[in-house]
């Protein structure tokens, strides 16, 4: 089984892009994430054509992910136990989506950003990641062998050769202490990066912002990640990061991460 995760940065206004990727690259699941789109808007029949079974939560221009499998798609779920919420009135943003494809439960991951560091945006964002973690845990206490994927953009950069030059982010969210700790605070639970042996860096990176020419000038950051459990991460035999994607008319400013499973 072939499998990624992809920010695509608005799916409607990149679904060419989308559906050209998949076409070339032969996955059989692939996660997106900031589709910006909301659920009657997504563009289903391009990926049907193809052949693939798609779940997808968003609400508005804002956030939203999907789960797209040619190998099945069942048990879809919004939203994980515990997820905090966000907004004035408090809701559900869509940020998780969670399907049992071929076998295997994976979860769309959209981060929060944090915006800056003492925001309050920033305290959800920790808020968030530890009621991930705790949902994690508890699915493996259940059963230590089910095969798990949290996959997505998890907006940290967990070593500081993640970012292109960690004095540009001096006080910034993305590398923070307590967001690294958060994002490590996964590995006790069982759940492991299993991209990262594959593809190690330093400068190995999954996005580049638009501006300042950042991706002419090697100026990115490793934000997408694919966190296994023990079970899954047994399976794996290979992944990659798709820099290519990066290039090229009207890109997302993520590129898809991939993993192959035995």
């Amino acid at each position: 089984m072939r499998v990624a995760t992809w920010n695509i940065n608005s799916v409607r206004s990149r679904i060419d892009r989308v559906v050209a990727w998949i076409e070339r690259s032969d996955v059989d699941v692939v996660a997106l994430q900031e589709t910006k789109s909301r659920d009657e808007q997504f563009p289903y029949d391009r990926f049907a054509d193809l052949g693939y079974e798609v779940a997808h939560h968003g609400h508005s221009q804002w956030n939203g992910v999907a789960i797209a499998s040619r190998v099945g798609l069942a048990d879809v779920t919004t939203g994980f136990p515990g997820q905090p919420l966000w907004g004035e009135p408090l809701a559900d943003e869509a940020r998780a989506l969670g399907a049992t494809c071929g076998g295997v439960r994976f979860w769309s991951v959209y981060v929060p950003h944090g915006r800056e560091v003492g925001d309050p945006h920033y305290a959800y964002k920790l808020d968030w990641l530890s009621c991930l973690r705790d949902a994690g845990q508890a699915w493996l206490e259940t059963d230590a062998d089910r095969q798990i994927a949290l996959m997505g953009d998890w907006n940290i950069a967990p070593r500081d050769d993640d970012v292109w030059d960690m004095a540009a982010f001096d006080g910034a969210t993305h590398v923070s202490q307590p967001e690294r700790d958060a994002f490590a605070a996964f590995e006790p639970t069982g759940f492991t990066d299993v991209v990262r042996r594959y593809a190690p860096g330093p400068g190995v990176y999954t996005y580049w912002d638009y501006q300042r020419l950042c991706f002419a000038k090697k100026r990115g950051m490793r934000l997408d990640f694919v966190l296994a459990s023990p079970a899954l991460a047994a399976r794996v035999t290979g992944a990659l990061i798709d820099r290519e994607e990066r290039k090229g008319n009207r890109p997302s400013d993520h590129v898809p991460v991939v993993v192959e499973l035995a």
